[in-house]
């Protein structure tokens, strides 16, 4: 893999996108697109984990791309919650839960593993 020079060239953003999609086109189907404080809250996280991942790769600082790289993660913790919402109110089926929640997961570890070479470098940077 070449040198990461915009957001877009981050794994963890284009997974997050991906997954944004993929909540978006589930909570405008059935029951889900009528609940509009769940699928509003969902598609608010999905958006807010890649808000944040782009908006930390343009920060100056490794501390503060740290810190929204922190947020992201929330982020992706709170849509997994949610997530166990639309599974125990019959909005998602067995199976698409399960997809989503791979996805989440396998971003949310993607997430951590940045932060963690971020605050590696941080580190040596103050040595």
């Amino acid at each position: 893999m070449g040198k990461v020079e915009r957001f877009e060239d981050l794994i963890a953003w284009q997974k997050a996108r991906i997954l944004t999609q993929d909540i978006y086109q589930v909570t405008q189907q059935g029951k889900f697109a009528k609940d509009f404080g769940l699928s509003g809250q969902i598609q608010r996280a999905a958006v807010s984990i890649m808000s944040n991942i782009a908006e930390c790769f343009e920060r100056s600082h490794l501390g503060e791309f740290h810190q929204f790289l922190a947020i992201a993660k929330s982020s992706c913790a709170e849509l997994r919650s949610q997530l166990y919402v639309a599974l125990d109110i019959h909005y998602l089926d067995q199976l698409k839960f399960h997809q989503l929640l791979t996805q989440a997961e396998e971003l949310g570890r993607i997430i951590g593993g940045l932060r963690f070479s971020v605050a590696r470098k941080k580190q040596q940077k103050a040595q």
